[in-house]
């Protein structure tokens, strides 16, 4: 940015910058928005970059305590930031038809924020985002992955720090977003809306000696997605009994399944014997994250079964913990589970960082460390 303007009484400052006292500063272009902070009141941009400065302007920029502005000129392997951020934003959010993602709007002191284009699940590319934030003065920071989002939410923002950044450093920085799976950092998944078969496990319910828990929580927990429950059934800690109940619901086009009970160690708990005797694609028995150790999720391979094609069934195989904590891995994996996501034996393994809940007599989830 060059700015004709008589240079009479400027000095030289850091490198690119030469600085004019603010009084003669009538018709100037300002290289830089400059914030304006009223404690209790206000905090934000009071004149924004590109701005000609006025007489009336002066008075103004002086109660702001400058007594002199800026000069910018920028070289050629050089980028105002407000330019540069827009590189930087485009390449960590790809293209937002596909991911669900689009700016805030225009650059504000070289700061895009990144907001939901839709309902979904956000999930972040840690490891992308990580080599994009070893380039040197820029910066980028997002919620936690697999967050549960809504449109116009908040998912993070990008910055270029300086003023005034190398190109080299904006073109690695996009060079490493742009190596993000499906070619962005973030993205907002969709969640779909189950219709879902339930199979309650446990002679003490089959028979009605205690009344099930189970049942409502299920339900709460689907509605909270828009999803529903097709059809449930109560059976005995009987392997053929579950096995036949899962495939009934299974021919009548439900797409989630979801047993509880019977997961623990004793004889009589057998849910996990009938779970594999259906045709499986996947199945990972346990899992590190407490409450729900003993959980289990598995596929239903589709193209073995005649009625579901190439579709793919999960199984969720809730534990008694859920019927007695809040949250439970279960949480945690549902709405990935309804975006589409495999759970395979690694991302089980991964969820043991942040795993553990605190069991909180007051349960904030998910504004807690729980799944982080």
């Amino acid at each position: 940015m060059n700015m004709s303007v008589d240079k009479t009484g400027t000095t030289e400052t850091k490198k690119g910058f030469t600085t004019l006292p603010v009084h003669m500063s009538e018709g100037c272009i300002l290289a830089h928005d400059i914030t304006e902070v009223r404690p209790g009141e206000f905090k934000g941009r009071a004149f924004k970059k590109g701005h000609v400065i006025t007489k009336s302007d002066i008075e103004h920029l002086q109660r702001l305590g400058k007594d002199n502005i800026f000069l910018l000129e920028i070289a050629d392997d050089e980028l105002h930031e407000d330019d540069a951020a827009h590189e930087l934003a485009s390449a960590i959010m790809g293209n937002s038809a596909e991911t669900g993602v689009i700016p805030s709007g225009e650059p504000k002191e070289g700061k895009i924020d990144f907001i939901a284009d839709r309902d979904g699940l956000l999930v972040v590319d840690k490891d992308a985002l990580t080599r994009f934030n070893m380039a040197e003065d820029v910066m980028c920071a997002t919620l936690h992955t697999n967050t549960v989002v809504k449109t116009g939410m908040k998912l993070g923002g990008v910055r270029a720090i300086p003023l005034v950044i190398k190109r080299a450093n904006v073109d690695r920085a996009v060079a490493e977003a742009k190596t993000a799976q499906n070619g962005a950092v973030l993205r907002v998944k969709e969640i779909r809306k189950p219709r879902a078969g339930v199979v309650i496990t446990g002679n003490e319910v089959f028979h009605g000696r205690i009344k099930d828990a189970f049942l409502p929580v299920i339900e709460r927990k689907l509605a909270a997605f828009g999803g529903e429950i097709m059809e449930h059934f109560y059976a005995p800690d009987d392997i053929d009994y579950i096995y036949e109940k899962l495939m009934y619901l299974l021919g009548r086009g439900v797409d989630l399944l979801i047993t509880t009970g019977g997961m623990s160690v004793d004889p009589d708990d057998v849910t996990p014997i009938a779970v594999k005797k259906l045709p499986l694609k996947h199945y990972n028995y346990g899992t590190s994250v407490l409450p729900g150790a003993m959980f289990l999720i598995a596929y239903v391979n589709g193209s073995m079964c005649q009625n579901l094609g190439a579709i793919d069934i999960p199984v969720m195989c809730m534990p008694a913990c859920g019927m007695y904590n809040k949250t439970t891995v279960f949480d945690l994996l549902l709405p990935r589970v309804l975006s589409g996501e495999l759970i395979d034996r690694r991302q089980l393994a991964e969820m043991a960082h942040g795993g553990f809940c605190l069991s909180c007599p007051d349960c904030k989830y998910p504004v807690c460390p729980f799944g982080k």
